[in-house]
């Protein structure tokens, strides 16, 4: 597996304080991949990307980005980067944000006013790339953000809460640019909080905590390792009207949660979705749709920390 980011305990401390923000963290980003980093805050997400990118530097331990190591000027050559809460001159465009840092990466004339115009457009910033940054809302320093950190056509872009302010249509739109680049080969590392999002996006996830990577993978992965329920299935199911007396019938098999069109029930094992079924049918009830309910990965997340923190109360006792 060629990896796009790597790191072997990678350590950062803080002298004032003594606060250990990173601890011994290894993490592995496959290139080509869509990665996101989830942790509540404090968990070292910021200081680790920093500490990728030579922002900060490291207290002990080893990283690379790209094949190079860190400590390496060149290993950041092919990289873009959207920081959080960054701030660009107020007398500056749109399109001199971009004009500066495509100088930055190595672009120039004819060249460099192309890529401004595409990336501009890419994040439905066009129509204002010549107003003043002074004008733009928060949303839209964000879509300048984007545009510039993919100039210069980079082979990794690191996003730090990339749709920070940005309203839903903006969101979506960024979802879209994020998407393209990963199909295109693109790898994409990104800090969020919106876990939804990076639902949507990520196909491989790292959860961080207290300056550790407590669990790594897939997205599917990491939710299918936390059932709704241990040791039971969970089956939703469409279907037509049911009558009181099969309802009683159907409470006897599982634990139900009613909604409009049907129910979700929560059963024993997989043999019990027959039993269902059968009893469904047997009273003429039309099924519509049955689909198994896993965690989704906001409760993969709340499930993975909560067990650390858990373990944490019981080690300190």
């Amino acid at each position: 597996m060629t990896l796009a980011v790597e790191t072997k305990s990678l350590t950062k401390i803080y002298p004032k304080g003594k606060v250990h923000a990173l601890k011994a963290l290894d993490l592995k980003v496959p290139q080509g991949c869509a990665f996101g980093l989830l942790g509540p805050n404090g968990a070292g997400k910021s200081t680790l990307v920093k500490t990728l990118l030579s922002i900060i530097s490291p207290t002990s331990g080893h990283g690379w980005l790209l094949g190079q190591d860190i400590s390496n000027k060149e290993a950041r050559r092919n990289v873009g980067y959207l920081p959080e809460g960054h701030r660009f001159p107020n007398y500056l465009t749109g399109r001199g944000v971009c004009r500066y840092f495509g100088r930055l990466s190595g672009l120039e004339g004819a060249e460099l006013e192309k890529e401004i115009d595409e990336k501009l457009e890419l994040v439905g910033m066009k129509e204002w790339g010549d107003t003043k940054i002074v004008r733009y809302s928060k949303g839209m320093n964000q879509r300048v953000g984007l545009a510039q950190a993919m100039l210069g056509k980079p082979k990794l872009v690191i996003l730090d809460e990339p749709t920070d302010g940005v309203d839903p249509v903006g969101r979506h739109q960024i979802r879209e640019v994020i998407l393209n680049l990963r199909k295109a080969g693109t790898t994409v590392l990104m800090n969020s909080h919106l876990l939804l999002e990076v639902e949507q996006i990520c196909d491989q996830i790292a959860i961080m905590h207290h300056g550790k990577v407590l669990q790594q993978g897939s997205t599917d992965d990491i939710r299918n390792a936390v059932s709704v329920d241990k040791g039971s299935v969970v089956v939703a199911f469409e279907c037509g009207e049911i009558s009181d007396e099969l309802d009683t019938k159907l409470d006897k098999l599982g634990e139900r949660e009613k909604g409009v069109q049907g129910f979700d029930i929560t059963l024993p094992d997989r043999d019990g979705i027959d039993k269902v079924v059968d009893l469904l049918r047997k009273n003429k009830v039309s099924i519509y749709a049955i689909k198994p309910r896993t965690a989704n990965l906001e409760q993969a997340f709340i499930d993975v920390i909560s067990a650390q923190e858990d373990q944490q109360v019981g080690g300190s006792r």
